[in-house]
Order: structure tokens, then C-alpha cells, then sequence
């Protein structure tokens, strides 16, 4: 039995109450200070304060506990807006917020479909938004924009990861290996990307990830059957 159908043990309320939702609270804490290496079943239940194995009669695994903490974080996921475009937009644009609140979450975005409850009232929101659409058609745009907020987050979230690391944030970096680059490029040495590092647009990643979708979304519209 799924952990989203296993019901929970009666309620003890001696020597501190427990439920599946304090239980994940927890987990969602440490992993918001930590990341997922700080989240584990003796951990959670010492911020609880109780013992570990009182855990086990609502959470089997650590993986279910990692199956409940992405559903959790997905009831902050509700796509809203009028038609298509503008639902697969709110849905993109609040799993980026989403992503950035817990920094662990892109970890875990992919994979095996993932069935929680909250997960689920998301996905069937964003079909009803498309039911006027082909399925043929809606099935490859929903994967193609989960896709796209994936990669997009992840990118995002290495390069906060990347920032913490090294103690320099992105302008510090340029600076750091700006000179560097200006020498190859005074060489003559890679035209086109001197080019576009010259006079290209240098876009916030708010700009970045809106225009990425734009030309993601401009493409589904162009194959919806007039």
C-alpha cells in the first residue's frame, strides 16, 4: 500500500504528538537549511523530539519521506490564468518560485511520475486547462514545459550552489575570469561567441527563463490545428 492510502498509527500525544505532516514539516526544515543530506529519519526525529523509531509507524523509508516532502512543496504549485498558454505559464513560472524557496527540490524533480495527492490536483488543473486541445498535443506540451522548468531550475540551482562553493557570486566570477576570456577573443580566437559576449543581450535570469518559455510556448501554439 502506497504511503498516501497506509493509514496513520492512533495518535499518542505522550511524550510529543506525531503525524505525517509534522513529521514532513521537519524534513522540509532541515532540508531548506542543509539540503537533502541533512534530512534523515533519526534527524527528523530528533528535531521532533522523539525516538527515531516512533517515525516508523508512519514513514516505512526514507524514500517515502522524500515522496511526501516533494508533495508537500507541490500544494505550493497551482497553476492558474484563462486558456492553455496561460495556465503551462503560471505552472512554469510558480515551480521556478517554488524551486527557489527549497533549494533541495530540483533534486528530486524527474524521475519516476510522481502520485501524491497535491501533485495529482496539479497535474489534472493544468489538463482540464488544455481539454479544448488534441491529446496528441497536449501530452508532448505538458512534457515539453515540465522539461523546459527542469532544466531551467536545475541550471539556476547549480549555479546557486556554485556561488555558495566558491564565495563568489556571479560578478565577482566575471571578474575574476573576465580577463581571461578577453584574451582569447583578442586573438581572434572564437568570432561568434566574442560577439555575442560584446553585444548580445545580457539578460537577468527572470528575462532568461520568460523568454526561454516564450519561444517554448510560441511553438506549441504554432501546431494547435486552426
Amino acid at each position: 500500500m502506497v504511503v498516501w492510502e497506509r493509514p496513520e498509527p492512533p495518535d499518542r500525544p505522550v511524550p510529543a504528538p506525531l503525524s505525517r505532516e509534522r513529521i514532513v514539516g521537519a524534513a522540509i526544515r532541515l532540508a531548506d537549511a542543509d539540503g537533502l543530506d541533512a534530512v534523515s529519519l533519526r534527524k527528523v526525529a530528533a528535531v521532533l523530539d522523539v525516538g527515531p523509531m516512533r517515525l516508523y509507524g508512519y514513514i516505512a523509508t526514507k524514500d517515502e519521506l522524500l515522496d511526501l516532502m516533494l508533495d508537500a512543496v507541490h500544494a505550493e504549485v497551482r497553476p492558474s490564468g484563462d486558456g492553455w498558454r496561460e495556465v503551462l505559464r503560471s505552472l512554469a513560472a510558480a515551480t521556478r518560485r517554488a524551486a527557489h524557496r527549497h533549494d533541495w527540490l530540483t533534486d528530486l524533480l524527474g524521475g519516476r511520475p510522481h502520485l501524491g495527492p497535491n501533485t495529482l490536483t496539479t497535474g489534472d488543473a493544468v489538463l482540464t486547462a488544455l481539454a479544448d486541445l488534441p491529446l496528441d498535443l497536449v501530452v508532448p506540451a505538458v512534457a515539453a514545459v515540465n522539461a523546459y522548468v527542469i532544466g531551467a531550475v536545475r541550471k539556476e540551482t547549480a549555479e546557486r550552489r556554485a556561488e555558495r562553493s566558491s564565495g563568489m557570486d556571479k560578478g565577482e566570477w566575471q571578474v575574476a575570469h573576465g580577463p581571461y576570456l578577453l584574451r582569447q577573443f583578442a586573438e581572434g580566437k572564437y568570432p561568434a561567441l566574442s560577439r555575442v559576449v560584446h553585444d548580445g543581450p545580457h539578460l537577468t535570469p527572470d528575462e532568461t527563463f520568460d523568454a526561454g518559455l516564450d519561444f517554448l510556448l510560441d511553438g506549441i501554439a504554432a501546431r494547435i490545428p486552426r
